[in-house]
C-alpha cells in the first residue's frame, strides 16, 4: 500500500506574523519557512505505518515555489521513500491543493492519503476534506488514532463531545490532531540520506488543472494592540465601572 502525505512550507510557528507595509498581506521576506506542524505529524504517522508493515512506500508531495524541495527534504528525513512537488508560484486556495494532490494521487495510485488537519497560516482545514471528496473516498478529520488491518482502517478522532471512532474501507483519507504522535528528531545522518532520495518536480502550469482562486485579499491588517487594564479600589467602585463602562457583546 502507497500512502501520500501533503505538506506545505509556512512561516516558522516560533516567529510572529509581519504584515506588509501596504496591507497586501504577510512579509515572508528573511523570514524562516519550515513544515507546517501538522504536516509533520502526518509524515510521521506514515513513517510508523511503514515501519508496522502496514504500508510499502511513503511519499510526500506539496504545491508551491521551488523552495518547497527544502521543506520535502525535510520529510524524507523523517523517513518518507520520496518526494513530488506540483511547482508554482500562483497562491494557492484548498480547492486547488486539493485538485493538484488528486492528480498525484491518482498518478500513483496510493490507497491511502494523510493530511495536517489545518495549515498554521491560513488555518482553512480543508484540502483534506476537499481531497477525499475530489476521490470520492472515505475520510476521518481530526484524527488521534490510527490502526488498519487488511483493507479497513480504524479512526479514532476527537470531536466536542470526546472521542469517536470510525471503521473505513480503503482508500481512504484522514487529517491529523495534534494528539496522533509526536514527529522524531530529525538526525543527521538522516538528513543526508534525504538528499540522495528522489524528488520529482511537476509543472502545474503544464497538468491542465485550473487553480484560479476564488477569493480576493482586499486588504490584511495586524490585531488592534491589547488596551491596558484598569485598576479599582474596591469592590464597589467595580460594580459601578461595570454598570456604567461595561460593552455588552
Amino acid at each position: 500500500m502507497k500512502i501520500l502525505v501533503a505538506v506545505k512550507r509556512v512561516l516558522d510557528y516560533n516567529l510572529k506574523a509581519r504584515v506588509k507595509s501596504d496591507g497586501s498581506g504577510v512579509d515572508l521576506a528573511n523570514q524562516k519557512l519550515s513544515m507546517n506542524p501538522f504536516d509533520e505529524i502526518a509524515c510521521e504517522e506514515a513513517v510508523r505505518l511503514r515501519e508496522a508493515g502496514v504500508a510499502s512506500e511513503v511519499i510526500v508531495v506539496s504545491c508551491g515555489p521551488a523552495a518547497c524541495q527544502e521543506t520535502l527534504r525535510s520529510a524524507m528525513a523523517i523517513g518518507a521513500d520520496r518526494a513530488v512537488l506540483v511547482e508554482t508560484d500562483a497562491a494557492l486556495e484548498p480547492l486547488a491543493v486539493a485538485k493538484l494532490m488528486q492528480h498525484v494521487a491518482q498518478k500513483e495510485g496510493v490507497q491511502f492519503a494523510i493530511f495536517g488537519k489545518q495549515a498554521i497560516d491560513d488555518d482553512a482545514g480543508q484540502a483534506g476534506q476537499m481531497f477525499g471528496a475530489l476521490m470520492g473516498w472515505a475520510q476521518a478529520s481530526f484524527a488521534s488514532k490510527v490502526q488498519i488491518s487488511g483493507d479497513t482502517a480504524t479512526i479514532t478522532r476527537e470531536i466536542d463531545g470526546g472521542l469517536e471512532t470510525l471503521a473505513m474501507k480503503l482508500p481512504a483519507v484522514i487529517t491529523t490532531d495534534l494528539r496522533l504522535n509526536e514527529p522524531r528528531f530529525i538526525t543527521l545522518p538522516n538528513i543526508m540520506k534525504a538528499k540522495k532520495k528522489p524528488l520529482e518536480v511537476v509543472k502545474a502550469a503544464e497538468l491542465g488543472i485550473d487553480i484560479t482562486p476564488r477569493t480576493v485579499t482586499l486588504h490584511v491588517s495586524e490585531p488592534a494592540a491589547r488596551k491596558a487594564g484598569i485598576k479599582v479600589v474596591d469592590t464597589a467602585e467595580l460594580v459601578k465601572r461595570l454598570k456604567e463602562e461595561a460593552k455588552v457583546i
